[in-house]
Order: C-alpha cells, then structure tokens, then sequence
C-alpha cells in the first residue's frame, strides 16, 4: 500500500476562511478568458480562498484537481506549461500492471494497477482501449516455466473482467510471428490496454473545470509563504506577463520532476524524500507489421522493451531507463538511446531497423519515489505522499506513481487533504466517466456505428478519429456543421478549424504544438510546415499574450 509520512499538528483554525459554496464553471467568464488571456481576479481570490492550489498539470495533478473538485473543494490548478507538456505526454501510453513488477516481486504495485486498469478501461473506452501483446519465447533467456507463471499470476492478481486471459502462442502459424525471424517459433500471449496519455491529463481536467477548478496553464507558481494557517502563493502569468497572488488553505505538489524545486519556494520547507530522475526515450518508425497485435521483447540485459502499432501507420518502440543527474531540463534522446531501442528490436524482427528509420523521436523524465535502488529499471514505479501539516497550511507532496495509478493516487491524496480541511463528499471517481467516455455500456464500436448514422457526410478516418478523441463531446466539436466543408479550413492530414476552434474553447489549446503533439498527435499526419501555419491562424483569431511555448525535443518544425 503506498505510503505516506504526515508531520506536524493539524489546526483546525484557519486564517483562510474555509469555502463552503460549490463553486461554478462559468462559460461566459471562459470565453472572455480565451479572447483575452486574463484570469479571475486575485482579488476574488483574496475575498474567498481557494481550499486547495495544486501545482502542477500533469497527470497527478489533474487527477488530485478533478477528484477534489467532484467533492466540492474549490479548487485551482496551476501549470507552468501546456497540460500535460512533460512526463504525462512522453509515457510508453500503456495502461497495464506492469509484467516485469512481478520479476521484481512487487506484486502489491502489479495488482493495484490492474485494478485500476479494468477501472480506467470503463471510464474512458473512446482514448482506452484493450491490446493484445505477444511475448516471444527467447531460448538464451527466461524460461518458459517462468513466463507461464507471471502471466498465471498477471491473470488472476487483479481481479480481470474484461479482458481475454493469456495463452500460448505458435508463432509459425500466428500472424504475429510473419515480421519475426525464424528462430522465434513460440510465444505467450497476454492483455493490456492502449491509453492515449495526453488526452487523460485534457479530459481529467476538463471534468475537473466542468466540477468548478479553476485551471491556469502557462501560469507559474513563482512563491509559496505559510501565513496563519494559510498559503500566500504568487503566480507569474507567461501569457500576459501579469503576476499575481493567491491565497490556499491547503497546497498540492505535483509538479513531478520539479517537485523538490517547488518545495525549494517555501523557505521554512523539510524535504524528507528523495527524487530520482529517470528519462525514458521512445522512438517512432515507419510500421513493421499489418497486424494489430504489440510486442514486448525480452533483452540480455534484463529490461524489456516494447512495439507497439502507433498512429495507423507507425511503429512505437520503447522504452529506455537513463538516470538524470541535476536539474531536470527538457528531456531529449540520446545517440546511445536510438542505439539501444534500434539494436533490441532488431534482435526478434526480420527487417533491420536503423537511425534513418526513425521519424520521430520523443523523452519524458520519470520523478520517481528514490528508494536506493542500484538500476533505474529496479526503482519502484509506486508512489509515495508526503503530506506536512505545520502551521495549519498543509502541503502534498507526490513523488513517482505510474500513469495507470494515478486515479488511485488522487482518491488517496484528496482523503488525507479532507480530514485537514474537513471532509466533503466521499469517493467518486472509481465509477465515473471522463468526458467523452459516457456512452452505453462502454461499447466503442457500437458508439462508432451510431456516429456513422449521424454524420454519413463525414470521411471515415476522420469520424473514427474524432469518435476516438472526443467520445460523445464530438456532437460539441462538430457544432453545426453538415458538410466537410462546414468544419472549416482543412490543415491538412485529419486537422480542420473544427477542432482547433474546439482545443483552444474547451482544452487549454494555445498554440500549434499543444495541438499537434499533446491533444492529438497529427503532428505526424500533416504537412511540413503546418506548425507555423497553424500558430499564425491561431495568432489571427485569439489574444492569448506573447510568449511561445517551447517546443518539445524530437518535435519535427
């Protein structure tokens, strides 16, 4: 069961005055927003706290945001960035228990995300989705005996519902064994889930605006200082240039890899833990194989890597275990990494894959839970809360956890910040939607079939990817339109004004690479050069301030 490490007495006494109104999104004051790049006044602010100020938009903090907004805390959310720019858009995009867990006898961590697996797969079945994974037999390594035991056990520890069980594969006889080399003859065969990463931070999010968060990116948290039982946070605004300050009766530190320079802001602060960074680097090819299964291949230095089918005419394969030393900067791959990634899957499929295959690279840096490991690939991937209680302004601090975790992890941190400020609603999250996610009985391919009846005007590939994007909110994307035409100037590949209009309305999208490569990845669809374009169109119609996100390393222009 995760830890947690509370200090300090709680007080009850508060100089923050505890805001008991629900508060309300307001569409009006979003649109102003949009046209402008303010915020709500810090004096409304001042007038009524916030109960909770999370930093960080990542996947952590927009999970803590949505959960503690759902049980009516006012909340506000902070991000430096875009939602989701850092680790949350750069994982491995599996929702799964994590098969190699069991090698390292962390059974607890494996049965908690499977739980959480069958758990998301409900809650999102238009961005999640069930994947097959073929695990090649590799004589020279682990035995077979072993792997029928860890998939016995990966079937069984979570609960499994919905998914197939895993079986034994003759891969001269199974289309999956056509892209590998002769020498690979059997293999196991198991289930795991595809999760489209950056949309779960936009739409964890957007539930959380939708309950009454109000969500600031590109707007840092500059200052932290502990009044009387209260938080005084300032704000710097990157978009107008405007800063700002706030008060918070309680903080939320997820801010991942910076989680420790966060702390750094409060002068009176006591790191207890330890951060360890490690990047993970993926690379992109043109696609291998015609068929829908993914592959987790098996490496004489004990780690495994995947690949995986990606984006319809791509191949994913990753993903590396690097330690970082210092402070976390932006993360890029490494010639060693693209080796490495190009070397190990290279060793099971008949084509020979090499640096000019790659189309597109892309790294996240991982702020895991230091627990002294001596590998990074042996580092626990669970999570761990801190939570500080000195002077009646608590603080939460979140080190590591796993993309399939982190509802988990929100429901856990939200309970211990309740009986700091006084409990509200109880638990919520295991068995609600997330936007888009709320049609009948989960049944993607149901769901697709009564959009086609909707829109039969509408180009196939691109319904089936705004049914995949957008679930039920596609009524919303589409508006009024009746016709191709009506969704407005085309940007090439699946990217019409549509949807932009709809990304900057309802997701925090401000420029062409939140677009391109976090809400969706057309980035790798569309002409070169759309960038550019897509960022002048945007400049033309919508007043957000001047700064320029920084684009992602590996991103093409």
């Amino acid at each position: 069961m995760p830890g947690h490490s509370p200090t300090g007495t709680p007080k009850r006494s508060s100089g923050c005055s505890r805001s008991d109104e629900r508060p309300h999104s307001s569409r009006a004051t979003e649109e102003a927003t949009i046209s402008t790049g303010s915020h709500t006044d810090s004096a409304e602010n001042a007038a009524r706290p916030c109960d909770i100020l999370v930093v960080g938009g990542g996947i952590n903090g927009a999970g803590i945001a949505r959960d503690a907004a759902g049980r009516g805390f006012k909340v506000m959310l902070c991000e430096k960035d875009d939602l989701g720019n850092h680790t949350s858009s750069a994982s491995t995009k599996l929702i799964h228990g994590g098969l190699r867990y069991l090698e390292l006898l962390d059974f607890a961590l494996v049965r908690h995300a499977l739980t959480e697996r069958e758990v998301l797969l409900r809650a999102a079945p238009h961005i999640i989705w069930p994947l097959r994974f073929i695990l090649p037999h590799h004589r020279e390594l682990r035995p077979r005996w072993l792997i029928r035991l860890g998939l016995f056990l990966y079937d069984h520890l979570g609960g499994r519902k919905r998914l197939p069980a895993s079986n034994a594969v003759d891969l001269t006889k199974h289309l999956a064994g056509a892209p590998l080399k002769d020498e690979f003859t059997h293999a196991f065969e198991y289930s795991d889930c595809w999760v489209q990463d950056s949309r779960l931070v936009s739409l964890s999010v957007l539930d959380a605006h939708e309950r009454g968060c109000d969500v600031r990116v590109r707007t840092e948290v500059t200052d932290m200082k502990r009044a009387t039982g209260c938080w005084q946070v300032g704000l710097f605004d990157h978009l107008t240039g405007k800063a700002s300050t706030v008060q918070a009766r309680a903080i939320v530190n997820a801010s991942g890899p910076w989680v420790v320079r966060t702390l750094d802001l409060d002068a009176e602060h006591d790191v207890r833990h330890g951060v360890r960074l490690v990047r993970g680097s993926h690379i992109v090819v043109p696609k291998i194989f015609d068929h829908d299964y993914a592959y987790i291949f098996q490496n004489a230095d004990g780690r495994i890597i995947f690949a995986i089918p990606y984006e319809s005419d791509f191949t994913l394969i990753g993903t590396t275990d690097v330690d970082v030393d210092g402070e976390p900067g932006p993360a890029g791959i490494s010639d060693e990494e693209i080796r490495y990634l190009c070397d190990a899957a290279g060793r099971y499929f008949r084509k020979p894959i090499g640096r000019d295959d790659v189309v597109w690279d892309y790294s996240g840096i991982r702020p895991l839970y230091d627990d002294a490991s001596n590998s990074a690939s042996k580092v626990t991937r669970d999570y761990k809360l801190d939570l500080d209680t000195r002077d009646g302004a608590p603080v939460l601090s979140v080190y590591g956890g796993k993309i399939t975790t982190f509802r988990k992890l929100a429901e856990e941190s939200v309970d211990m910040l309740g009986k700091e400020l006084g409990i509200r609603d109880g638990d919520w999250t295991e068995t609600a939607p997330l936007p888009g996610g709320d049609f009948a009985d989960a049944d993607f391919g149901a769901f697709l079939a009564a959009m086609r009846e909707r829109y039969p005007w509408m180009d196939a590939a691109l319904l089936h990817d705004y049914c995949r994007n957008y679930g039920t909110r596609i009524e919303r994307l589409v508006g009024e339109a009746r016709s191709m035409d009506g969704l407005g100037e085309h940007f090439g590949g699946h990217l019409y004004a549509a949807e932009v209009r709809y990304l900057i309305a309802e997701e925090w999208a401000r420029a062409a690479d939140d677009i391109l490569w976090r809400r969706s990845r057309k980035g790798l669809h569309v002409p070169p050069g759309t960038g550019g374009k897509l960022d002048a169109w945007i400049s033309e119609r919508y007043d957000f301030g001047v700064a320029r996100p920084h684009r992602p390393e590996g991103t093409p222009s």
